[in-house]
């Protein structure tokens, strides 16, 4: 077999025809062009419109959408192996600029004995007496598909079914679709008998493959059958389809992608249709649903967010298959906080409310917000952000503070500090070049002396109607072993800016 990597896949999209018939309330003809749209976008290479066959409303979605397609996408009707089907398929897709008649019939032993009570020679007759009608009514223009419907059952007697298939081709079918209609073993047991099937069909003839989802495998056995020999891949936008779903469009694409195969799709395109999708469909993507899901970027292991931090600007993330950018996704891996989250998740949270914070300070946040999560849960970005201003900006600790103000002494500067510590109130007065250097000779005066290392004053926050954005000071000071403290404030004033960071930075040493 030739490799593999040098194929494409050629995508076959069934929401229209699979995916709505399995819906609560199934699209008027409205809403399936609105679907169909965005199929091209998405640059699918054919679209199977619908089962003209089950309602006049379909019957007349089929014909509009197969009026309006554009000439490089293949528009498939679905019919039953009986003629009045067929016809009225070939009806409905007859202005489409490449049309395709798909007939099926079971051949699985179980159905044919217990569903459509036939011997299976009159199966194989039903089948290439279909296909030959099909070929004669879609012409030189048309194509004809045919499946076995329930192949995954057909293990047993797959002999009879390729000859069959053989017999299908001959007839006309140029594309052989091997459905696993409902999904009941491994998929290498399934992937086995399409290898055989391809290998023992015409090479001009195209294998395809339908999986449904009821074991939740219906990406692996599409993926895995791609690289068994089939071509053609049958999903759905969302996974939409009977019971749990057909193959998931999306999943298929994105697992070849990332195995070097050329996705001949609009991948960048994937998530806006995803959303359009659940909003028509009125079936919501469920959280933990892979790549679209809104958890599918969200990290809430302490080990996981580490990693994913240290990676988030590169291509290849640490714990993400893929960069979000490359499927239209423009939300950034999210950090949410559990009792099993780190320093990282509260680092990354408080940074994204545009508050100032080191790793430091987010270590020592951590206990806090651990308590916090142990009792509630993941915390709301709130809960996070009132912690982190409780224990940043108001710190507890032996230290209160009264009052500070500047006395009016004529050529030097005096300032006079009133503070409590351990309820013992001092009031001192100090000179100093600024209120920074007087405070700290204040509490040198007391018995509290301290080393200031770092000195910083910025605006925090925005100027809004009425009120101005708050000083925020940023000081450290250096303990006695050598241990640097990162201390902040702030507050309208400047002066209390800094005067709010020191008492901060005396309590952060001070306690315990």
């Amino acid at each position: 077999m030739e490799n593999n990597n040098s194929r494409k896949p050629f995508f076959y999209d069934i929401t229209l025809r699979d995916g709505n018939q399995a819906l609560k309330k199934p699209w008027n003809t409205e809403q399936k062009e609105i679907i169909f749209k965005e199929l091209v976008k998405l640059g699918v290479q054919a679209v199977e419109v619908g089962f003209s066959g089950a309602s006049d409303m379909d019957f007349e979605a089929c014909n509009h959408l197969a009026s309006i397609a554009p000439g490089n996408i293949v528009i498939a009707g679905l019919a039953r192996a009986i003629e009045k089907d067929i016809m009225k398929v070939a009806d409905a897709i007859k202005h489409a600029p490449k049309p395709r008649i798909h007939t099926f019939i079971a051949m699985s032993p179980f159905n044919m004995k217990y569903v459509l009570k036939k011997d299976p020679m009159d199966v194989r007759k039903t089948a290439v007496e279909a296909i030959k009608y099909a070929k004669e009514l879609i012409g030189e223009r048309g194509e004809v598909q045919f499946s076995v419907e329930h192949f995954g059952d057909c293990k047993e007697n797959l002999s009879f079914v390729i000859d069959s298939l053989q017999e299908c081709a001959q007839a006309g079918a140029t594309t052989i679709n091997l459905p696993n209609t409902v999904e009941r073993n491994r998929p290498l047991e399934f992937v086995k008998m399409v290898e055989t099937v391809r290998n023992a069909l015409p090479a001009d003839v195209i294998v395809a493959v339908h999986n449904h989802n009821d074991l939740g495998m219906a990406t692996a056995t599409t993926v895995e059958s791609f690289f068994a020999g089939a071509a053609q891949l049958e999903c759905s936008l969302n996974g939409l389809g009977e019971r749990a779903g057909n193959t998931n469009i999306y999943e298929v694409a994105i697992a070849l992608h990332n195995c070097g195969v050329e996705v001949p799709l609009n991948l960048s395109h994937i998530y806006e249709t995803a959303i359009l999708t659940a909003e028509m469909s009125n079936i919501p993507i469920y959280e933990k649903a892979p790549l679209i899901g809104e958890d599918a970027l969200a990290h809430r292991s302490g080990i996981h967010q580490d990693g994913a931090l240290k990676t988030q600007n590169m291509k290849k993330g640490a714990y993400r298959p893929i960069h979000p950018s490359l499927i239209g996704r423009d939300d950034a891996e999210k950090y949410g906080f559990t009792s099993q989250s780190g320093k990282t998740a509260l680092y990354e949270i408080i940074k994204s409310k545009g508050y100032p914070i080191t790793v430091e300070e987010s270590l020592r946040l951590v206990p806090i917000a651990k308590e916090q999560a142990e009792k509630f849960g993941e915390l709301p970005v709130e809960a996070i952000e009132d912690i982190y201003l409780k224990e940043i900006f108001d710190v507890d600790g032996p230290f209160r503070f009264i009052s500070f103000k500047k006395l009016d002494n004529g050529e030097t500067d005096k300032f006079n500090l009133k503070f409590t510590y351990n309820d013992r109130e001092f009031d001192l007065t100090e000179e100093g070049d600024g209120p920074i250097e007087a405070c700290i000779k204040a509490f040198a005066g007391a018995g509290f002396p301290q080393k200031l290392v770092h000195y910083e004053q910025s605006a925090f926050g925005e100027e809004t109607k009425g009120a101005q954005a708050d000083a925020m000071t940023v000081i450290q000071f250096e303990t006695g072993d050598g241990k640097v403290i990162t201390c902040r404030g702030k507050d309208p004033s400047t002066q209390k800016a800094n005067v709010k960071a020191i008492f901060n930075g005396m309590n952060l040493i001070h306690t315990n």
